[in-house]
């Protein structure tokens, strides 16, 4: 069961040093309510992998600014010329990966791969340094799978499950990232109890969810269970 949470007790497990999985796309579908826990309660020396570093001080961004994030992970950053500058300055070490492959790493994690064989960048420095693969007369970069200790995702709308609804494009990453972490808070708009979610309404069970919180302004919908 998932039942509702304060968003400061569902991040007890992220410390100092936490890898974390975040999902959103330029901050469409990003955890905001949660990322702002966060940048309050001051974690540092982050490794984030997410699809990118966000805006100046919107979604990931905030955590850029505050200079939480050891590391990031991401397929592009030239939105937040703060994210720039930290890696010009080797202040926050930035590695670049191609979205498809991005997410692909991700998927092979989240279901126990060791890896994916990808041609995208071939011939560029993305191949450095990674084994390289022929099958069926074509070349391979061997990615290597990707997992970390938290994902923070942004849904819709909760049962007391965690089963998960998304809504239109602000799915993006999220249910990806949630099968590839140890430990994952869901962040929600309405959360409905033991309302539960049609089974064919579900885009993600709730055997990944381990915490559910509400965003800010978000409506708690709940009834008691049949004793």
């Amino acid at each position: 069961m998932c039942k509702l949470q304060e968003i400061n007790k569902a991040l007890d497990p992220v410390k100092d040093g936490t890898s974390l999985m975040i999902g959103g796309f330029m901050g469409v579908g990003a955890p905001h309510s949660v990322i702002d826990s966060l940048v309050e309660k001051g974690v540092k020396s982050l490794t984030v992998i997410a699809n990118d570093a966000g805006i100046p001080m919107d979604g990931i961004g905030k955590l850029v600014e505050k200079r939480q994030i050891d590391k990031l992970v991401a397929s592009h950053i030239g939105l937040n010329p703060k994210a720039g500058k930290q890696m010009n300055a080797d202040e926050m070490a930035v590695e670049l990966v191609p979205q498809g492959t991005l997410a692909e790493r991700i998927r092979a994690g989240g279901v126990g791969l060791g890896g994916v064989l990808t041609p995208t960048g071939l011939g560029t420095i993305v191949e450095e340094g990674k084994q390289i693969i022929e099958s069926n007369g074509r070349k391979f970069i061997l990615e290597e799978s990707m997992k970390a200790e938290v994902a923070l995702v942004k849904a819709y709308k909760a049962d007391s499950k965690g089963n998960l609804v998304f809504r239109q494009t602000a799915r993006n990453f999220n249910p990806l990232i949630a099968t590839a972490a140890e430990y994952v808070v869901a962040e929600v708009e309405e959360y409905v109890g033991d309302d539960y979610l049609e089974p064919d309404q579900i885009h993600l069970p709730g055997l990944f969810i381990d915490a559910v919180v509400l965003t800010e302004n978000g409506n708690e919908n709940t009834r008691q269970g049949d004793d």
